[in-house]
């Protein structure tokens, strides 16, 4: 039987994501999801790809996680192998670019700012991952995927190839939909 404290935790985390900015609006349109998981397999969230015109957004909600910045990618193969992650291989580069700053043009691709969660655990997003939507839907389902990673530490922009953002606490494989 599931502890009432526990329901009562679900419940409040869910409509404080249900609140927040990242859920999607009526008008989206959809074309992937990624249930994120951390390393002992329990569920911490989801991540959708969402087409605008000829752009291509992220929306994250998550919980369960360390306060404060965290670096946030796309990563190169669809696969979230536990409890450390390096399955989801590198971060999603197909131009070749060095890791930078995510709204530099000559980013690598799976670059996203960083997530910040709050000190109750949660975060709540969305991001542009850039235009050229066509492109960047084929770059994310070729044919090993993609997934969401969540790091545990922030993105420094700076190092390579891969920002210093520490151990992957999260992931989820890009289903289309």
């Amino acid at each position: 039987m599931t502890h009432p404290s526990k329901i009562a935790l679900a419940l409040a985390t869910a409509v404080t994501l249900a609140s927040c900015a990242s859920v999607p609006r009526p008008d989206d349109n959809i074309i992937g999801i990624a249930a994120l998981n951390d390393s002992s397999g329990t569920p911490t969230g989801e991540a959708r790809l969402i087409s605008v015109g000829d752009s291509i957004e992220v929306a994250v909600t998550a919980y369960g996680l360390t306060p404060g910045e965290h670096g946030f990618h796309i990563h190169t193969t669809g696969r979230c192998i536990a409890p450390d992650y390096a399955s989801a291989g590198g971060h999603l580069n197909p131009g070749g670019h060095p890791h930078g700053d995510p709204s530099s043009a000559r980013s690598h691709l799976g670059a996203m700012p960083n997530l910040t969660v709050s000190a109750s655990g949660t975060a709540s997003d969305r991001f542009t991952l850039g235009t050229g939507a066509e492109q960047i839907v084929d770059a994310i389902f070729d044919t090993d995927g993609a997934a969401v990673i969540i790091h545990a530490d922030p993105d420094d922009y700076v190092s390579q190839p891969s920002g210093n953002a520490g151990a992957r606490v999260a992931c989820g494989v890009l289903r289309r939909l």
